[in-house]
């Protein structure tokens, strides 16, 4: 089950959407989905739990907390919205491609792909932009 939460203004316009869009990615990579929640947050909240839980002492888009067990796939996805239209603005791309990227980002990690050397990150982009225009041709 996915779901989707708010501790900004920010709201999602098109959640059965995304949840099963979402939902496709994780039984594309064959996996089987658990619990996913998505908090959708500001700067400030993000920044907390970034220092409190990573020891990071910096702003991020996304922190992601992963209880999956093998192919179940479980855990908390926290986004900050002012992130995201900063970059978006940076990589001159819209507000909610740049948003898309970054809820298909979250699972992928979830689904095993990791991101920390340049073969890994250019495969998890390469997943992303995947399943970036699977959801534009729906």
């Amino acid at each position: 089950m996915i779901s989707f939460n708010y501790e900004n203004d920010f709201t999602l316009p098109n959640e059965n959407e995304i949840a099963n869009w979402i939902s496709n990615v994780i039984t594309s990579e064959d996996c089987k989905e658990e619990e996913i929640n998505y908090v959708f947050c500001d700067d400030e909240y993000l920044y907390k739990l970034n220092v409190e839980f990573l020891n990071h002492d910096t702003l991020t888009d996304i922190i992601s907390f992963d209880y999956s067990v093998g192919k179940r796939i479980q855990g908390d996805i926290f986004i900050s919205t002012e992130r995201v239209a900063d970059n978006a603005k940076d990589f001159e791309t819209s507000f909610h491609d740049e948003l898309h990227r970054v809820i298909v980002h979250g699972v992928l990690h979830y689904c095993g792909f990791k991101d920390k050397n340049e073969e890994d990150a250019k495969l998890m982009r390469t997943k992303e932009n995947f399943y970036l225009k699977v959801l534009k041709e729906n």
